[in-house]
């Protein structure tokens, strides 16, 4: 659902633009953090935005190198994510939230609550990502990120083929193209798909390229998890193909006090694919 009840502010940092959606005037201030590719705060929040703010002061960020965050010039690994999300923060004069992520999201969420503990106040991870020692495929897969001109070959496949952006999000969503908001996920992907090419862009983050190494996954934040001192709900879908349920359940045993919900019947855009669950599993932590 497009994302009419909020609006969207851009702040303008030292690396470039940083876009968000507000919306709710009263309550918690909630963050919302979307995943890689071609992920963007309407196409992953859409539905959880006016779920939400009722009973929540909402902000729903565009990545750098999302959505209108861009042009972007800075660091894009996990520690520019997190000063990103820092940037919101304070340009919104928020001492500290409660921060929600999804895939990417959640591990930039789950790094930032670990080094500030302080302006963290409760922790949402969905099938968060960076919680992995090794990848299936690691070393093909880094193989493929650092031969010359494939990963612009993908991004050509996907600029041109607007098939294939579709054929990708129906096997995203259990309902596939059968989900009654279908039309306009794949209008919102295929927008940042035409984003993304316009600057030069590659479909895959520096985050996901910079974390896979030869042997072993460059960016592993398991080691801080024991940090995170805020109450904790990690939440995976049953179906989902992208992150292994061994890697959600670790992440739920190595921070403290953490509860674990295994969502029925929901792949990995989980907000979207059950959004009534979701949002009522959110609003019952939150």
């Amino acid at each position: 659902m497009p994302l009419t009840s909020a609006t969207a502010h851009t702040i303008t940092t030292a690396h470039g633009p940083l876009r968000y959606y507000r919306a709710g005037n009263t309550g918690p201030a909630v963050i919302l953090l979307h995943g890689a590719m071609l992920d963007t705060a309407p196409l992953v929040w859409g539905a959880a935005i006016p779920a939400l703010q009722d009973g929540y002061r909402v902000f729903a960020l565009d990545w750098p190198r999302h959505g209108g965050s861009r042009p972007w010039h800075g660091p894009t690994g996990q520690a520019g994510l997190e000063e990103a999300v820092a940037e919101l923060m304070d340009h919104c004069g928020l001492a500290s939230a409660r921060l929600v992520g999804l895939s990417l999201g959640g591990g930039i969420a789950a790094g930032f609550a670990a080094r500030n503990p302080d302006r963290v106040e409760r922790l949402v991870l969905v099938a968060p990502g960076g919680m992995e020692g090794r990848r299936v495929a690691q070393g093909s897969t880094y193989l493929y990120l650092r031969t010359p001109g494939l990963l612009r070959l993908t991004t050509a496949l996907f600029a041109h083929s607007p098939a294939l952006i579709r054929v990708s999000l129906r096997a995203a969503l259990v309902e596939g193209a059968d989900h009654p908001d279908f039309a306009e996920i794949v209008a919102l992907a295929e927008q940042e798909m035409r984003s993304k090419r316009e600057a030069g862009e590659l479909v895959m983050d520096d985050w996901q390229i910079s974390s896979y190494g030869w042997r072993r996954m460059r960016t592993d934040l398991r080691p801080l998890l024991r940090h995170i001192a805020c109450p904790t709900l990690v939440v995976r879908g049953d179906r989902d193909s992208v992150v292994p349920l061994s890697a959600v359940e670790e992440t739920a045993r190595l921070i403290p006090g953490a509860d674990l919900l295994r969502v029925p019947d929901a792949g990995h855009l989980l907000p979207r694919d059950r959004p009534e669950e979701f949002h009522a599993a959110l609003r019952a932590f939150l």
